[in-house]
């Protein structure tokens, strides 16, 4: 889905300069409200930011002072993709 947003600029200038910037910190903020609120997994979060591990979302969560709860779904989806990657 993509979504066109109009932010002031006097805003977005304290996100950055560029609108990659920008877009990162909104991805970001998505990011770390959907996984504070329950409504994305840490899976989802790891997607919707291009982080390839589950490490790197943990890091950025407990960066951001998300408490790192695993639900048994996402230990068996990070346990399956773990496996995947060991198959020929």
């Amino acid at each position: 889905m993509q979504i066109d947003l109009e932010i002031p600029d006097e805003i977005s200038a304290t996100f950055g300069s560029d609108p990659q910037s920008v877009r990162r910190a909104f991805l970001e903020g998505l990011a770390l409200e959907g996984v504070r609120s329950g409504r994305l997994s840490r899976g989802q979060a790891r997607r919707l930011l291009g982080f390839e591990t589950r490490y790197e979302v943990d890091g950025f969560l407990k960066d951001h002072g998300i408490p790192l709860e695993e639900s048994l779904e996402e230990i068996r989806d990070a346990s399956e993709q773990i496996l995947a990657r060991g198959r020929p």
